[in-house]
């Protein structure tokens, strides 16, 4: 028996890219209008419900602690997947189990009163989501040569941000009746998985052969020796360093709304839609431009650089002008950096990756750690800084100063141009 995992099935067994960009682009819209909707609206509503007085910090240590569980559920699903054998493929039954999982918990969440109770729901929809959200990249490096993973990248970041905009403004519409909220999303959430799994027939990997397990190996992979791969390092850090600077706003969004820019519930509910369809628009305009440049000149690291300064520079906004004009004028100018960022970042990682054949999805899934960790210390960072200056304005301090080290952080990578 041999012990390497076989490649990917061949290109004559895969689903037409063009049909499998387009599902690429639905289902990755769909678990971001997931994790917007409840990051950004129903859960800070819930949070804030419970008690008032004490919502900022209560908020981080839910999120944190959800965030806690992504960071470990990321790169084990990642390797789960990369051996898994079933007639469905290697990624089908992850896609399935996660979606079906985070419908499953969308629905208990909603009974939730305590802040105890909310905590521990929203831990395991949040483990669900992020299997999903584990095994659709993989799709990536398991269907598209390089020269093509700028196209899909650009794709997957368009489904990301169209994601963020239904999400928000979908949570917007029902957060005064967010029971019916939670149900649309549940049912939204599992319906797209089935149809992806449907429409995109992987081939069977019942019978390709595993290499020997090893408790050590398979704990041992999970550490990549920054010494021996330091591009995957770099990558590593420059994706860890720009969710720290998008995350804090992100997080606090409604509260920013309410507390620094002076609206009410309601109202900032609405807006926070509003907001966020404007760096859809934005986002629109320079995605999918940046993937095919990207992929046709070869380079990716330029298109991360540029795109982080422009995001840390649009955070400088709202500190001159705290203002509902100011936080559209974020919105857009943002929006144009998340689009290229969103277009080659996942390009890139792809092209770091230590192994991309046999542990593809363990790899990405260990990258993967670099979105959640972040968002783990972020509610606490931000609480404290929001606690010792007493306002808002230091998480965009923040912000900025983590985007230009994000950029820099791309520059000592070597094997991507």
């Amino acid at each position: 028996m041999t012990d390497t995992l076989p490649a990917a099935p061949s290109a004559a067994t895969r689903a037409p890219q063009r049909k499998l960009l387009v599902s690429l682009f639905a289902i990755n819209a769909m678990l971001l209008a997931c994790y917007a909707a409840f990051m950004t609206i129903f859960v800070p509503q819930q949070v804030s419900l419970v008690d008032e007085a004490n919502k900022v910090g209560n908020l981080a240590l839910v999120m944190t602690a959800s965030a806690i569980g992504a960071v470990i559920i990321h790169p084990l699903v990642g390797a789960w997947s990369d051996r898994t054998r079933s007639r469905l493929g290697r990624r089908a039954p992850w896609i399935l189990a996660g979606a079906g999982g985070a419908a499953l918990f969308m629905m208990l969440l909603v009974a939730m009163n305590t802040l105890l109770w909310i905590t521990v729901v929203w831990v395991l929809l949040m483990l669900a989501l992020n299997a999903l959200g584990t095994a659709v990249p993989a799709v990536v490096t398991d269907h598209f040569p390089r020269e093509r993973r700028g196209v899909a990248s650009a794709v997957i970041g368009m489904g990301t941000i169209a994601g963020m905009g239904i999400g928000v403004v979908g949570a917007g519409v029902f957060v005064e009746n967010i029971g019916v909220g939670y149900a649309a999303f549940a049912v939204g959430i599992f319906l797209v998985a089935v149809a992806y799994v449907l429409l995109n027939r992987d081939a069977s990997s019942a019978d390709l052969v595993l290499r020997p397990f090893s408790w050590k190996q398979f704990l041992g992979g999970f550490w990549v020796n920054p010494i021996r791969y330091p591009d995957f390092a770099w990558a590593f850090s420059a994706r860890f360093l720009m969710i720290l600077a998008y995350q804090g706003v992100q997080t606090y969004l409604l509260y920013v709304l309410t507390d620094f820019i002076g609206l009410g519930v309601v109202e900032a509910a609405g807006l926070a839609g509003l907001l966020t369809i404007t760096q859809l628009v934005a986002a629109l305009l320079s995605t999918y431009v940046s993937g095919r440049i990207s992929d046709r000149t070869g380079r990716r690291k330029i298109f991360v650089i540029a795109s982080s300064l422009l995001m840390g520079g649009a955070l400088v906004i709202p500190l001159v002008t705290p203002t509902v004009a100011g936080m559209f004028a974020l919105a857009f100018v943002f929006g144009l950096g998340y689009g290229v960022y969103l277009s080659v970042d996942l390009a890139l990682m792809t092209e770091v990756l230590p192994d991309e054949e046999g542990d593809a999805a363990k790899d990405l899934g260990i990258l993967n750690v670099a979105t959640t960790l972040p968002q783990a210390l972020t509610p606490l960072v931000a609480w404290m800084l929001i606690s010792l200056t007493g306002g808002y304005a230091s998480i965009f301090v923040a912000g900025i100063v983590f985007a230009v080290l994000g950029a820099l952080a791309i520059l000592p990578i070597k094997s991507v141009r």
